[in-house]
């Protein structure tokens, strides 16, 4: 006869730990959209069931979002390493794609090299930014706009601005009939960001821990062997972290066993 071992009270605390990290950018994004929304609405109008389009002018939603984002992209210990706000083209003036979006001030980066102040992401001086053209096919819009509800992507290697693995978190921004999603706000946070966060939680249960999104693919993990990125194996434990895609395991196995 086998007993089941209890979960640890250190890998629960860490579970606990993330669900209340990422409610709190949730809640961010929330504050975010709701001024958004508020400024885009007087510029839409529908001209059909399955179609919005409007007069938004750019310069007045950058200004606006940046009002909103770049605050917290300049504080002296960052969480977030960019934000703001991803717009269907057919609400912008004159535009096809209308990314309103900076990036905090960057150290050593491989693309813009070191930065002291926020940089506006501009895609005419980007290389290999055809896909976003269409990005409505892009997980971190896809998905929110199919179930209306908050999204994380990652993680994954950010080649266009960070080079880094990092996590996407949006959420949907809405025409004034509250039904009808025009775009995305949102948030990117670097895998050594939540490293700084909650690695310490991690490192206190006697078992290794690791944290793995829904396809178990590791977002930081206390064994060694499992690096950000690969798929995690068998664990004794799988413990839900409440509000997110994660899930804390207890002891996981290295890639490819058991």
């Amino acid at each position: 006869m086998t007993t089941e071992q209890p979960t640890p009270a250190a890998a629960l605390d860490a579970a606990a730990a993330v669900s209340r990290l990422f409610a709190e950018v949730f809640e961010q994004l929330a504050d975010w959209r709701a001024p958004i929304e508020q400024a885009i609405a007087p510029g839409i109008r529908e001209i059909a069931s399955d179609a919005t389009v409007g007069e938004v002018r750019p310069a007045e939603l950058d200004q606006v979002v940046a009002g909103l984002v770049l605050p917290l992209l300049v504080e002296p210990e960052p969480r977030y390493v960019g934000a703001g706000f991803i717009a269907d083209g057919e609400i912008v003036r004159g535009r096809d794609v209308h990314f309103a979006w900076w990036l905090g001030p960057l150290d050593d980066n491989p693309v813009l090299g070191s930065t002291e102040a926020p940089t506006r992401l501009d895609l005419s001086t980007r290389g290999y930014t055809e896909y976003l053209r269409d990005f409505r096919s892009l997980e971190w819009y896809r998905i929110p706009s199919t179930t209306r509800q908050a999204h994380v992507t990652g993680p994954y290697v950010d080649h266009l601005c960070t080079c880094d693995y990092l996590l996407t978190l949006t959420m949907p921004v809405h025409a004034p009939d509250g039904e009808r999603m025009v775009g995305v706000v949102g948030a990117d946070v670097t895998v050594r960001r939540l490293e700084t966060e909650l690695l310490a939680r991690f490192l206190a249960a006697d078992e290794p821990l690791a944290l793995v999104n829904a396809d178990s693919r590791v977002v930081l993990s206390t064994e060694p062997s499992l690096q950000v990125g690969q798929l995690a194996g068998g664990a004794a434990a799988a413990i839900p972290c409440d509000g997110t895609p994660f899930r804390v395991l207890v002891s996981p196995a290295a890639p490819g066993r058991p």
